[in-house]
């Protein structure tokens, strides 16, 4: 396996020409594996660099942070990374990538029914002032966000269209973009910066008192006492919420 991930590595003493030229041709077989396995993951984000653009980065990621699983699922780790340093001129792709990584990670996480109105409704039924303070929340497997500076929701819509994309979708202030999963189905939402800063919180396992005063510094009392409300009701009504407790 390491004459595989390496190059340059020392051949075994009494090598053949012929066994050089067999592990040449396997260690490109498997790159070349890895680099498919990458094109299906990242499909719109191949198609906004272009095939070539794409495969030349894959390859480069491939080679130089080989996989260390199993298991192709996790073949793209680190790709978003790679592709802000490749892509450095054109930060909307790291920000696609990290979409479809997240969708492609999402997808695999593992299973949980989310909580719906009417169960947090019982849930809390009997909660007090100090309860709902110190309530937390824990959101479904999978689930992540990211801060965006491009409407990378719009781009993705665009790529999954026929004909040429927009080409500037750069937004006029960032949102969060944030993962989860509908079932079996990833989905994704961008939200704004309150909402964003509110689920990283919550995610982080901050409590709901801690949520509503981050929102009260961002947007005022009298609007944070209703957007807390309105936030908490667009996540249970979207279904990312798995469990609370006080």
């Amino acid at each position: 396996m390491a004459q595989v991930l390496e190059d340059e590595l020392p051949l075994p003493a009494g090598w053949t020409s012929r066994q050089v030229a067999g592990m040449d041709i396997y260690r490109n077989a498997y790159r070349a594996r890895l680099v498919d396995a990458l094109r299906d993951t990242y499909g719109r984000t191949a198609r906004w660099v272009g095939e070539d653009a794409f495969r030349k980065a894959a390859a480069h990621h491939v080679i130089s942070h080989p996989p260390k699983s199993w298991t192709l699922d996790d073949a793209g780790e680190g790709f978003t990374d790679t592709l802000a340093e490749l892509f450095a001129n054109d930060p909307e792709v790291a920000e696609l990538g990290w979409l479809e990584w997240a969708m492609h990670r999402c997808f695999v996480a593992a299973d949980a029914v989310p909580v719906d109105a009417a169960g947090f409704g019982d849930a809390a039924a009997l909660f007090q002032e100090e309860d709902w303070a110190n309530m937390r929340l824990t959101f479904l497997p999978g689930t992540g966000q990211i801060t965006v500076k491009h409407d990378i929701g719009k781009l993705w819509r665009c790529l999954a269209a026929e004909g040429e994309a927009a080409t500037d979708f750069t937004l006029p202030n960032p949102l969060h973009c944030v993962v989860w999963r509908e079932g079996v189905k990833p989905v994704f939402m961008q939200v704004d910066e309150a909402e964003g800063l509110a689920l990283a919180a919550m995610r982080d396992g901050g409590t709901y008192g801690e949520m509503c005063e981050l929102l009260i510094a961002v947007l005022g009392e009298e609007q944070a006492i209703t957007q807390a409300g309105a936030i908490l009701g667009r996540w249970l009504h979207n279904g990312l919420i798995a469990s609370l407790s006080k």
